[in-house]
């Protein structure tokens, strides 16, 4: 059999917005992510934009339902608030509703990445050195920032604006860990 010649696609609008739809059907996608998936499909650039920016009057498409569907669904993945952030900044997402949808989830955090280590070394604290290292690699691949890690695999609390008397702490009470250091945050250990 001859291969077929490629044929250019149709480049009438109305023909860009039914495909662009066809892509919204099956997921929500962000402007600028479904700008180059029509774009590598050989659409002009001109009626590109005048068939997405009729989805977008017609709030077909948006920026913002993408980027909750998407927070929402990599967070049920484990994924920490970094990696988010950086898979959002790629796919073209503004930082200002990057911000927003991640605040919306600032409660869940340390309990997720709770879970996740749960899932991945059970709930033992790491035996030494090495193991709480391998953790916070682990850890920190998966998107979550040092504070939370630390607080998780360290066994660390905040220091309140009040300081260590303010936690119920004196001095005799307060260590400091050289990884923490600078970061605001004490471990409770007994001398």
């Amino acid at each position: 059999m001859k291969p077929r010649p490629e044929q250019a696609p149709e480049q009438d609008p109305q023909h860009i917005r039914k495909v662009a739809m066809d892509y919204l059907a099956r997921r929500e996608h962000g402007v600028q992510e479904l700008t180059a998936k029509l774009l590598a499909k050989g659409y002009e650039p001109e009626p590109v934009e005048t068939a997405l920016a009729g989805l977008v009057a017609d709030r077909l498409l948006s920026d913002a339902r993408f980027t909750e569907a998407f927070v929402h669904a990599r967070f049920q993945r484990g994924s920490g608030p970094h990696k988010i952030r950086a898979e959002l900044r790629q796919r073209g997402i503004d930082e200002g509703l990057i911000d927003a949808c991640l605040d919306a989830y600032a409660d869940h955090w340390q309990t997720l990445l709770a879970e996740v280590r749960e899932r991945k070394y059970g709930t033992a604290p790491p035996a030494d050195f090495r193991e709480r290292s391998r953790q916070m690699r682990f850890l920190q691949q998966r998107g979550f920032t040092v504070e939370q890690i630390l607080l998780e695999v360290l066994m660390i609390e905040p220091v309140t604006d009040l300081g260590a008397r303010a936690c119920g702490l004196d001095k005799t009470e307060v260590f400091i860990h050289p990884v923490a250091a600078g970061t605001g945050f004490l471990r409770r250990q007994n001398f």
